[in-house]
């Protein structure tokens, strides 16, 4: 007979390469013909409602690591709820409209616009928004992201931009929608206004000036010959100066130097001697701002007055305490020339180009004219001092160009109307992170009016119509006719039709007694587009409510969609669209830098997943504390990829030792379980506890680190290596092996559900091998909830202390090994002394206790020579005199005393005996 053949071996056909770059795709294809997401659904029909309402990624270009991050992150809290007690559909979405758009279809696609009607360039840039779409939704369901992707929600669909004509409309009838003419960041390279949100600063090298101004008018308190000194970094604003600023309160000084007297704060002169060099001065006059009130200077080279007024936004933290003022170029500026009764004075086009009102620059680009008049300010005598400085300044987030502060007439909301009730909505709003409450109170507390319109064509238009006389007409009949048009046909609808045939039937106004019409060309800024969606999809999706229970998205999007959403949902209802914001932050290469193709530091999630596979992105998202910058990189990849290889190998052996387990009719009761199998019992309740706190919490990383540490430490250090001596080697009935069993079992279907969330290929991969499991899928069960024992502390506290003991054992077996005393541990024969009586008692209380040493034999004595001390014991290592088991590789001295059996010892000679 072989011996080897009586032994109980693992026996499974789950494979120990996961092979995922293969396997996974068959996965995502069964889940797909199978109808997962339905069949998810429907059993968890008439739960609580958990709504993680999906903020849309822009439908261009292949997906990058912050998406991945992001739709990961989302499914698994998506997935946790589904198994945790909640109904959670989740409906994905696209962000459609928008410049770079317009401009993959005129620069990428050479598509001429000019050779087309604006209606017609509209239907391009919707077929290739949706090419966009169908590429993306493949690669996010390639990620294992569950949802209804046969239903997203998109920005271009009829009945979403008829939701958002309502939700304007709205605000128009709250009076919170007005035009009007004020400076707005411009990027001429979008020739379009700009929303704050679609403002990032980078560095850039400008002019920095000192200008002086000639005083003509005194008042009575300056003598009229006195030159007031301003300082800028953008001399091209200089042809739009109106007035120069000063604080009311602060005190200037006259400084006569070199034969004139300039105009400063008094607490700069001695910094600004400085920097004109000055090698004498003498301070003649000083005067409160207040007192210098309405005097009057010249411009440097236009014959145009410049105002002396009052601003308490004038400081002395840098330039000179006098401020240039230009009102059709700063906000400040416009809102303090205001006050004084300037025009509103903007001599730049939608280009950037000066027009007619710059004499001498006009067609000059903004930036180029810098030179020219800083050259023409040297010219009269006006120039005192030149240099140039690096700072950050505004720039278009698309296009990555430098923006302008312009004045134009523009539709804005008032969000100052209704800012006290954003604040108390931000306040109602669970933040995770906390910090996330502060960054939106601070944008929104000084936040004034928000610039919703466009100069573009590819997004929803502003529904509005003029009358003859040029005043804007919103009325409840015209936004519901504009609305119900467009969930018939389409905005494009707006763009095909004349006015008179966009209005109601019959339709009067008395602005036109002649009955014309014209119509707002521009569009809405996709912010309002996105924003909108608690309306266009919480709203009108059935399975959905409003609020939200969860935003989740990047942190820029504090200033971009929960910034947006917040303000059209406060205007319409009243209340926030979600009740919880959790953020991420920015996916990094591994040295903590952006990634950029220029550095060759882009991990792509494509590429990832078709050399590592889905499962072990989603890991490296469970690993990271994505509350902040995370960072990816093939080295860290690997490091999260040899963590699934051990989850994996862990359900690997616990399935090859279930080969011949039915729970229905082998499974143990917890209270006759074998007290290291209650033991273990308890540590995965703990574990389960744990996990799911974490899940509830939002705090993946925990559970990350929770499972790595059981199935490293709990399960193979300990649970899994001394059982083999169990499993393998007693016969298949025996009540120990059965035991044991029956605690694989439920590690094994708890660390599934636990971990589906997750590792949703693997578990749904292991779900199908495990015995007597009714559920199809993982998906399709619930979590565990965590079980209590009967006397679980005494046994925790009895074990634990085990545990410890143990690892001291092991290190003397170790040393041992070292010094060549043994070879493998089964060869050793432990003499233990307890230094203390709770560990003497714990030792003496414990059956096997050399087998949960892996040893031949473990004797506890009192006293012995020649032992190691090491924390709680005494060890004496020796080789065992015996002779080793050919079938359980166990030392004893009993092999040999079966005739029948010669190399067995005699546990294994009665089990041979018995039942082979």
């Amino acid at each position: 007979m072989s011996y080897k053949e009586t032994l109980l071996m693992p026996q499974t056909e789950f494979p120990m390469r996961g092979n995922l770059p293969k396997r996974e795709p068959e996965m995502q294809q069964h889940w797909e013909d199978t109808n997962i997401y339905e069949k998810v659904q429907k059993r968890t029909e008439g739960r609580p409602l958990f709504i993680l309402h999906d903020g849309p990624p822009y439908a261009n270009g292949d997906l990058h690591m912050g998406h991945a991050l992001n739709k990961i992150l989302k499914d698994m809290i998506v997935r946790y709820k589904s198994m945790s007690g909640y109904h959670s559909p989740y409906v994905p979405g696209w962000d459609t409209h928008g410049l770079p758009i317009e401009v993959a279809l005129t620069k990428n696609k050479k598509v001429d616009r000019k050779s087309m009607s604006v209606a017609e360039f509209r239907e391009l840039c919707k077929e290739y928004a949706l090419e966009q779409i169908d590429r993306q939704r493949v690669q996010f369901k390639q990620l294992g992201v569950r949802g209804d992707w046969d239903n997203p929600y998109i920005t271009l669909d009829k009945d979403y931009e008829a939701a958002q004509i309502e939700v304007f409309g709205e605000m128009a009838k709250k009076g919170y929608i007005y035009k009007g003419l004020k400076p707005v960041y411009w990027s001429p390279s979008s020739e379009s206004a700009l929303a704050e949100a679609e403002i990032e600063y980078q560095d850039k090298r400008s002019p920095s000036i000192y200008v002086a101004f000639n005083v003509v008018d005194g008042k009575g308190v300056l003598n009229g010959d006195e030159k007031i000194v301003i300082w800028t970094t953008t001399p091209w604003t200089i042809p739009a100066n109106l007035a120069i600023a000063l604080n009311p309160e602060l005190e200037y000084a006259v400084v006569s130097v070199n034969g004139d007297k300039l105009v400063v704060a008094a607490d700069m002169v001695e910094q600004l001697a400085q920097v004109f060099e000055w090698e004498s001065y003498e301070v003649t006059n000083k005067y409160l701002g207040k007192e210098l009130e309405r005097v009057v200077a010249k411009h440097p080279f236009y014959d145009r007055e410049s105002l002396v007024i009052l601003g308490d936004h004038v400081t002395t933290e840098s330039g000179t305490g006098c401020v240039h003022t230009a009102p059709g170029h700063g906000e400040e500026d416009f809102w303090v020339g205001k006050q004084y009764g300037l025009d509103v004075l903007c001599p730049v086009d939608e280009k950037g180009h000066f027009t007619s009102e710059a004499p001498g620059f006009e067609g000059v680009f903004y930036d180029t004219a810098n030179k020219q008049i800083t050259e023409k300010l040297e010219e009269v005598g006006a120039l005192l001092k030149l240099n140039f400085i690096t700072h950050s300044y505004p720039h278009d987030w698309r296009t990555k160009k430098p923006t302008i502060f312009r004045a134009t007439s523009q539709w804005f909301a008032s969000i100052k109307d209704f800012r006290e009730n954003l604040l108390d909505e931000i306040k109602a709003v669970k933040w995770v992170p906390e910090w996330g409450e502060t960054r939106l109170h601070n944008m929104v507390k000084d936040r004034e009016d928000w610039c919703i319109s466009r100069q573009r064509v590819w997004g929803v238009p502003i529904p509005v119509f003029f009358g003859e006389n040029g005043e804007p007409i919103i009325t409840d009949e015209t936004i519901t006719h504009v609305s119900k048009l467009f969930r018939e046909h389409g905005s494009n609808v707006w763009f095909e039709w004349d006015a008179k045939d966009l209005l109601p039937e019959g339709f009067t106004h008395p602005s036109s007694p002649n009955g014309k019409f014209t119509k707002e060309t521009d569009i809405m800024d996709v912010w309002f587009d996105s924003g909108s969606s608690h309306q266009g999809v919480l709203v009108e999706r059935p399975e959905l409510h409003r609020p939200a229970d969860m935003y989740l998205e990047g942190s820029d999007q504090y200033r971009g969609w929960f910034n947006s959403s917040l303000s059209t949902s406060v205007a319409v209802t009243g209340k926030a669209p979600y009740k919880s914001i959790l953020s991420h932050g920015f996916a990094l290469d591994g040295n903590g830098r952006k990634m950029s193709k220029s550095l060759g530091n882009v991990v792509v999630p494509n590429k990832v997943m078709k050399q590592l596979g889905a499962d072990i992105l989603r890991l490296w998202v469970a690993s990271v504390d994505y509350q902040s910058d995370v960072r990816i990189s093939d080295d860290i990849l690997k490091q999260v990829a040899e963590v699934y290889r051990k989850v994996r190998n862990t359900f690997r052996f616990l399935l090859g030792n279930l080969h011949d387990f039915d729970p229905a009719k082998h499974a143990v009761k917890v209270e006759d379980l074998q007290e290291v199998d209650r033991y273990m019992y308890i540590r995965l309740q703990e574990l389960s506890k744990k996990v799911q706190n974490a899940y509830d919490t939002y705090e993946f990383s925990v559970i990350y680190h929770a499972v790595h540490n059981f199935c490293t430490i709990d399960l193979s250090s300990f649970y899994l290596d001394f059982a083999k001596d169990i499993l393998y080697i007693e016969a298949a009935e025996d009540e120990r092996r059965r035991s044991i069993q029956t605690v694989y079992y439920e590690i094994l279907t708890t660390l599934s559900k636990l971990l589906s969330p997750i590792l949703s290929h693997l578990t749904d991969e292991v779900w199908a091998f495990i015995p007597g499991v009714e559920e199809e899928s993982v998906q399709l069960t619930d979590m565990p909830k965590p079980q209590s024992v009967s006397g679980q502390e005494e046994l925790k506290v009895k074990w634990d202390h085990f545990i410890e003991v143990r690892d001291d054992v092991l290190k003397a077996l170790e040393e041992a090994r070292n010094e060549k005393v043994i070879g493998k541990s089964l060869e050793a024969a432990v003499t233990i002394v307890p230094k203390d009586e709770k560990t003497k008692e714990v030792l003496q209380s414990i059956e096997h206790l050399h087998q949960y040493l892996i040893v031949s034999s473990a004797e506890i004595v009192t006293d012995s020579n020649d032992t190691k001390e090491y924390d709680w014991v005494h060890v004496k290592v020796e080789k065992h005199d015996g002779e080793k088991c050919q079938r359980c590789w166990v030392s004893s001295y009993t092999v040999g005393q079966l005739e029948s059996h010669p190399d067995l010892c005699d546990r294994c000679a009665d089990i041979v005996e018995k039942h082979y």
